[in-house]
């Protein structure tokens, strides 16, 4: 789809062997204070276009005041198109969109920009590639997210330091008119500063990122806007219909809370945006988190942030409900369902326990023993339980599931656990470890039989 058209700058000349559909780069440094480096490249066809890379910026660390991140500014012929924060001084694999391009010869332009950490100097682009996909459908209608400013009186560069984007991603269903769909676009954020506490957000979803559905919008056979069915999230999660401004058909939104929800009315000159490449989907079946797992230096972000931001109970103690070191979690991706209520009250949530050999009459809870931090919401949901720090997989003894009514009352409804997905620890480096935990069967719950052991070692 794109040939190649000139040579990389920063003395490393294209590669001759690129992907098919792609002008391919070596490695394109970007300094603080250096010129804007040029990608040209020539599109054989209209399109969306998107540009992939492995970043990295030495001395940068998230964890690390000052040092959070180097910004980048990318332009297509001149015209600013996103931004990428890079929060790693090793290389991390990143995707971004381009936009609506013409056929013929185009020119990506990457500058060292305004909002990188003191300690930032430059960015290195490894493997720096543009291309075409071929269905591009979630690509041309993927929003451009602009970034949390505080406007008028706060930091312009918020999020390139706290909560950050990270991943997209896109998901579809049938509309209810016949050949048309409806696209629902979600983002991933490495915290978020308002909303759900911390503990609640590691007991009742799993992780300390913020993930929100962002844009939704239905599309013709043709694929097409149907005008008046695109809508937002808006802050307190509600759903406005989107009345702003399109780029091509990328709407344009703002973050404009402190937990990441959105406006369609931008402030004035916002200096950071983010098109991401939403041209994945979530694996069938599974939980959100899981596009995390699919990428897990987000972990090791989101963990950092808890670090630099102090959130982290020191010395790190199961038998409180502060947050510890995350490297002392069981990360746990689980399914269940909730049958009907046979009296009034709350409905049951279910939480998990873990048991260890060398102490097996403790239960290590992943609610930490508060009702609502049970997980309500069926379907594949993720948690974690803190353990004893310097646990392993090889000292536990079982995994149980628990119902947990999560308010007044007790409704009766069972809650049926039907598999664990996945379970591991985070390395030293906050890296998830191969998984280690895998389980199918049918538990129920009820109010007379609350808990089942789901996993022990060696039963599948």
């Amino acid at each position: 789809m794109l040939a190649l058209a000139g040579a990389a700058l920063a003395g490393a000349p294209l590669a001759l062997a690129a992907p098919a559909g792609a002008a391919a780069a070596g490695t394109i440094v970007v300094d603080r204070g250096g010129p804007a480096r040029s990608l040209p490249f020539t599109a054989a066809r209209d399109g969306e276009a998107v540009i992939s890379f492995a970043a990295s910026a030495p001395g940068v660390s998230w964890g690390s005041a000052g040092a959070e991140s180097a910004v980048v500014s990318i332009a297509v012929d001149g015209r600013h198109v996103t931004d990428l924060v890079v929060p790693s001084s090793d290389p991390v694999d990143r995707s971004l969109g381009l936009g609506h391009v013409q056929k013929g010869d185009h020119e990506v332009t990457l500058r060292f920009a305004k909002g990188s950490a003191p300690a930032a100097d430059r960015v290195r682009l490894g493997r720096t590639r543009v291309r075409m996909p071929d269905d591009a459908l979630a690509l041309r209608h993927a929003p451009i997210v602009v970034g949390r400013t505080g406007w008028p009186f706060g930091n312009p560069y918020q999020n390139a330091t706290t909560d950050t984007p990270l991943l997209a991603w896109h998901e579809t269903r049938p509309a209810a008119a016949p050949g048309h769909r409806v696209i629902e676009y979600s983002m991933v954020w490495s915290n978020e500063d308002g909303g759900t506490d911390t503990p609640a957000l590691m007991a009742r979803w799993g992780r300390t990122t913020d993930i929100e559905w962002v844009y939704r919008v239905e599309v013709d056979a043709s694929g097409r806007r149907v005008d008046g069915t695109a809508v937002y999230q808006a802050p307190l999660h509600l759903t406005f219909q989107f009345t702003g401004r399109f780029e091509g058909d990328h709407p344009l939104l703002q973050t404009c809370t402190e937990n990441n929800n959105m406006c369609d009315v931008i402030s004035p000159d916002p200096p950071l945006r983010f098109l991401l490449d939403a041209s994945r989907t979530r694996p069938q079946g599974r939980a959100r988190e899981a596009v995390m797992d699919r990428d897990p230096w987000t972990y090791r972000v989101a963990a950092q942030e808890m670090v630099r931001e102090g959130k982290i109970e020191q010395p790190s103690d199961p038998a409180t409900r502060e947050v510890g070191d995350q490297r002392t979690y069981l990360f746990v991706e689980f399914a269940k369902t909730t049958g009907a209520p046979t009296a009034w009250g709350s409905a049951p949530g279910v939480a998990l326990g873990v048991r260890l050999k060398a102490d097996p009459s403790t239960l290590y809870r992943s609610d930490h023993g508060q009702p609502t931090w049970s997980v309500e919401r069926d379907g594949a949901v993720a948690t974690t339980v803190e353990l004893p720090e310097g646990t392993a997989m090889s000292d536990i003894a079982s995994i149980e599931a628990l119902r947990r009514p999560v308010g007044l009352g007790d409704n009766g409804a069972p809650a049926t656990v039907t598999s664990i997905n996945r379970g591991f620890f985070l390395d030293d480096s906050y890296l998830p470890q191969p998984s280690a935990v895998a389980w199918q069967g049918s538990v129920t719950l009820t109010r007379a039989n609350p808990s089942g052991v789901l996993w022990r070692p060696g039963l599948g």
